[in-house]
């Protein structure tokens, strides 16, 4: 194959009560990137369109993801020195940097599935996460995994340990929509974790665990009302919260609408709503909507189904 071209899927990280550990595909809104094997050794950035990021190698997540790729491919293949291998890129980012649906995290996990996929697939997905979690370091100052994890294995995705890395995918319902607010303000993650506790109450540590239990039993059994219970975060949640306007009123006025529940989306400033089925959504959306047409905030908002197999390819020839 010349080359690939990837659908990269945003996400919404935590889903609550599970900071750094739960995360969930959208099927909308997605990055595109073509990918290009070269014999030009190295990897190059021809174009990023949509948004200014950076054409500094250290500083670009997909080129660093897919750097650490490349050298364990070489490792594995016991490349000569003068055997030449790279890649060329092209992003299309219609996920906003900074909007906290994983836009770093679809850059980095596009760019590893789709190299794998022109290398012969010699990683399985465990090891793509991997690649993709350096260029999450990169884009927040911490490997972590809840963005990059659902957005190559599709679906909702439980990170039990990052030493060693130990992942599994989780049962979620078909009907289970998620209504997307992003208010257009800058929140860097590195600062959103810079203003985090480093401690925690035991009562509050253990109503989390509990919650995080009983959302993983309520996907499984696709008990809504279950789900909807353990909508709650008591340790990141009030912290963050004050950096995004209106939020409680969001929060309250969909759920009398009708939503499951929701939170912060990653470190924000967007904010997610949990729904079961897609005309509940669209209504939530409606909500969101109304309460920030009334801010002088601009904003974008998306509705969306759970994006149940991930990263999308397609040959090109």
């Amino acid at each position: 194959m010349k080359g690939v071209k990837i659908f990269a899927p945003a996400t919404v990280a935590n889903l609550a009560c599970g900071f750094d550990v739960i995360g969930l595909a959208l099927d909308f809104p997605e990055d595109e990137i073509f990918l290009y094997k070269s014999n030009t050794p190295g990897i190059h950035i021809h174009k990023i369109h949509g948004t200014s990021l950076p054409t500094d190698p250290k500083k670009n997540v997909a080129f660093v993801a897919l750097q650490f790729l490349l050298k364990k491919y070489q490792q594995i293949e016991n490349f000569h020195k003068e055997k030449k291998i790279g890649f060329e890129i092209e992003l299309i980012k219609n996920i906003h940097p900074g909007s906290g649906i994983g836009s770093s995290a679809a850059s980095a996990a596009g760019v590893v599935f789709g190299a794998n996929i022109l290398l012969g697939n010699p990683f399985n997905k465990n090891q793509l996460i991997r690649f993709a979690m350096e260029g999450e370091r990169i884009a927040s100052g911490s490997a972590h995994a809840d963005n990059v994890a659902p957005a190559i294995m599709g679906g909702v995705t439980l990170v039990r340990s990052y030493n060693p890395l130990d992942i599994t995918k989780i049962h979620a319902p078909s009907e289970l929509w998620v209504s997307i607010i992003h208010p257009q303000i800058e929140i860097k993650t590195s600062d959103a974790r810079e203003i985090l506790k480093q401690k925690v109450l035991m009562t509050d540590a253990i109503h989390q665990w509990g919650n995080v239990g009983a959302l993983i039993a309520g996907l499984y059994q696709e008990n809504y009302g279950l789900i909807s219970r353990s909508l709650e975060d008591r340790i990141v949640e009030p912290i963050r919260a004050t950096l995004i306007p209106a939020f409680y009123e969001l929060k309250i006025k969909c759920k009398e609408i009708g939503a499951l529940g929701g939170g912060i989306s990653g470190s924000g400033p967007s904010v997610f709503m949990l729904s079961k089925g897609n005309d509940i959504a669209k209504k939530v959306t409606e909500v969101m909507n109304r309460v920030y047409s009334t801010l002088k905030v601009d904003y974008k908002t998306y509705t969306s189904p759970i994006n149940q197999n991930g990263v999308k390819w397609f040959k090109i020839i």
